[in-house]
């Protein structure tokens, strides 16, 4: 098996992000930009808030198109927003030549989910991963008075472009 070194420079989507962060409107740009990479992430309308390699935030409004019969932010919509986080933070830390796929995800509902909400996740990859490796990371997300509306759970395997 090969090991994978994790200690590269930056890699490609946290690059763009510095680009793009600090100029007037750069994180919408990113995360359309995203939206547009990654089609069915984009359809919630998610906005990376901070992406540093490991580290991310990303929020959701709360409008119509995201919401379920129960006037609140739908279960799948939460899910997404969780996938988005996990994933960026996930691929943000690879090297350029690796990636990460997602294997599985699972959510715990704490609380019904209105209004803006924001999915931290965060992580530091040990070193000496095998290639093809599973690795679990968590996104909270959490409401605009600060309390955790759900956790998502995330496995992705970690491992070489082919």
């Amino acid at each position: 098996m090969n090991t994978i070194v994790i200690n590269a420079p930056e890699n490609q989507i946290v690059k763009w992000w510095q680009r793009l962060a600090p100029l007037p409107g750069g994180a919408r740009l990113f995360s359309l930009l995203l939206g547009w990479m990654v089609p069915y992430s984009g359809s919630i309308g998610p906005l990376v808030e901070v992406l540093e390699s490991g580290r991310v935030r990303v929020s959701l409004r709360d409008r119509r198109k995201v919401r379920n019969h129960l006037k609140s932010i739908h279960a799948i919509a939460l899910i997404n927003l969780g996938e988005i986080a996990t994933g960026l933070a996930v691929n943000s830390s690879l090297p350029d030549n690796m990636r990460g796929i997602v294997l599985g995800l699972q959510a715990e509902y704490l609380k019904k989910a209105r209004g803006k909400l924001t999915a931290s996740a965060s992580l530091d990859l040990p070193a000496g991963i095998e290639d093809n490796t599973a690795f679990e990371i968590s996104a909270e997300i959490i409401d605009e008075s600060g309390a955790v509306v759900a956790i998502v759970r995330a496995n992705w395997l970690l491992g070489y472009k082919k």
